[in-house]
C-alpha cells in the first residue's frame, strides 16, 4: 500500500506542482518548502488532493510540516489516516 500512496503523491507533485519538470522532484525526505516545490497556496492544493484522493479529512491541527512537508512525511501521514 505504501508504494501506491507514494506513486499517487509523487504523480500529483510532478503534474500539479512541478508542471511535469521531473528534474525538480525532491527526494523522499526533502522539504517541499525548502526545495521550492511548494508555497502556501501549494500547501492548500496538496491538502485538497490528499483529502479527495485518499478519502481522508485533514484537520487544521494536522497541517504541520511533520505531516505535509515531504513525500516521506505525506506517505506516513496518509497511512496513519487510512489505517
Amino acid at each position: 500500500m505504501t508504494a501506491d500512496i507514494r506513486t499517487r503523491i509523487e504523480g500529483f507533485i510532478l503534474d500539479s506542482l512541478l508542471l511535469g519538470d521531473a528534474s525538480r522532484m525532491p527526494a523522499g525526505g526533502d522539504s517541499l518548502v525548502e526545495t521550492g516545490v511548494i508555497d502556501s497556496t501549494g500547501v492548500l492544493e496538496l491538502i485538497e488532493f490528499v483529502e479527495q484522493e485518499f478519502g481522508i479529512s485533514v484537520a487544521d491541527t494536522e497541517t504541520v510540516p511533520a505531516n505535509l512537508d515531504g513525500i516521506d512525511q505525506l506517505v506516513a501521514f496518509v497511512e496513519r489516516k487510512t489505517a
